[in-house]
């Protein structure tokens, strides 16, 4: 079984900034990419961004330059810095790891911004 929590959503103004986090616990030897998507309210889960084991990084056009995604192999968290945010990055985050060739996915976490 392996376990994902995230932490760090909530309301924000726009152009403010929020840090989520997101936990992987237990069969995660050998744990590989990890990502986060978003679910913004009444459209489809799209693709944000993901960090290989290695720490090669993939950004969705909307949020480069504007977002960073991290990780810190030794806790098996990964992060995401999210800066400059806009109302359209309201959203539900949904982390995501893959381990063993599966995706897992984590319960998710709000994210608002207002105008």
């Amino acid at each position: 079984q392996v376990q994902l929590v995230e932490s760090g959503g909530g309301l924000v103004q726009g152009g403010g900034s929020l840090r989520l986090s997101c936990a992987a616990s237990g069969s995660i030897f050998g744990i590989g990419a990890m990502g986060w998507y978003r679910q913004p309210p009444r459209k489809q889960r799209e693709l944000v961004a993901t960090i290989s084991s290695g720490g090669s990084t993939y950004y969705a056009l909307s949020v480069k330059g504007r977002f960073t995604i991290s990780r810190d192999n030794a806790k098996n968290t990964v992060y995401l810095q999210m800066n400059s945010l806009k109302p359209e990055d309201t959203a539900v985050y949904y982390c995501i790891a893959v381990v063993s060739s599966r995706g897992y996915w984590g319960q998710g976490t709000q994210v608002a911004v207002s105008s």
